[in-house]
């Protein structure tokens, strides 16, 4: 039995609209997608219930607010390393803030935000202290660019 949620072209389109903008008026969504507000309100409470919406968030653009360096880490691992185990070792430390576990070389991505340069060696010496760790690459973000739904 599957774990993927059934949506129609109606729940994709409520879906990409909540993707623009999480706050988006119940009202505007209906409008957009040809309902009234109260099935919009009972599909996306069924795309709660069932996971496919598993929180709302907020994007913060960090260069708006702080100085600061943006690097993503590679990190390869000795033998065959348990990918929860990477994540909950590599979430402990509080700069980073996305961990992508992947198939194939590098064994893991890590995303993490510090104040400076020095900052940025010791997270890194932090990363590569990690358990199994064999190498790292780190790469500093210049700018950034995300597509839009």
């Amino acid at each position: 039995m599957s774990d993927q949620a059934s949506l129609d072209k109606t729940d994709r389109e409520i879906l990409r609209l909540l993707r623009e903008n999480a706050r988006r008026p119940l009202r505007e969504i209906a409008q957009a997608v040809g309902l009234t507000v109260a099935p919009v309100q009972r599909r996306i409470a069924r795309l709660e219930a069932t996971g496919v919406i598993g929180r709302y968030t907020v994007q913060i653009n960090q260069s708006r607010i702080a100085a600061g360096i943006e690097a993503v880490t590679e990190l390869r691992f000795d033998g065959h390393r348990d990918l929860a185990a990477i994540m909950e070792s590599v979430a402990q430390i509080p700069e980073v803030e996305e961990v992508l576990t992947l198939a194939g070389d590098p064994d893991a991505l890590v995303r993490i935000r510090v104040d400076g340069v020095e900052h940025l060696r010791s997270v890194v010496s932090r990363l590569r202290s990690g358990d199994g760790v064999v190498g790292t690459k780190t790469l500093v973000v210049l700018e950034e660019w995300t597509r839009s739904p």
